[in-house]
């Protein structure tokens, strides 16, 4: 894996080329063919992928097919500080190539190049909260209205 290759990716613009270059040391490269699956629901989520080619159906059980990722997309990224289980499947539309930086490595990555790390997460924070924020309108009218217990 070559840092060159993390260019696309939104999550790690800021990071230097030396940091960019012991990110790419920790990632573990994976092919997929058409059909075949990344991760099946319900699987532990122990790290994130980078879409570097091709294109993933993602489902769930519940919802049937939610849409897809591409190329510069991530999938998995709040497993890095978070592990769990994974919400979805994610299945390879069309040849895809992968990379994965497991949880222990992001670890690993902390301790050797802290600052790296850092920015790393900073962008996560970034992204959820942006997320979250354009989640809010929805959340807000799917919640029940409290009770008004206070005084009238």
């Amino acid at each position: 894996m070559n840092a060159a290759e993390l260019k696309p990716f939104a999550l790690l613009q800021d990071l230097s080329d030396e940091e960019a270059e012991l990110l790419a040391e920790e990632l573990e490269s994976r092919e997929l063919a058409p059909g075949r699956a990344l991760f099946e629901q319900g699987a532990d989520a122990d790290g994130m992928f980078l879409v570097l080619e091709g294109r993933l159906t993602l489902a769930s059980r519940e919802q049937g097919e939610l849409g897809g990722v591409g190329r510069g997309e991530l999938l998995g990224a709040l497993s890095l500080v978070a592990p769990g289980r994974r919400e979805v499947s994610a299945v390879a539309a069309e040849p895809c190539r992968v990379a994965w930086l497991e949880h222990g490595a992001f670890r690993r990555l902390m301790d050797d190049a802290p600052r790296a790390a850092c920015r790393i997460l900073e962008a996560l924070l970034r992204e959820t909260a942006g997320q979250l924020r354009e989640a809010l309108p929805a959340l807000g009218q799917a919640l029940p209205s409290a009770p008004n217990d206070g005084p009238e």
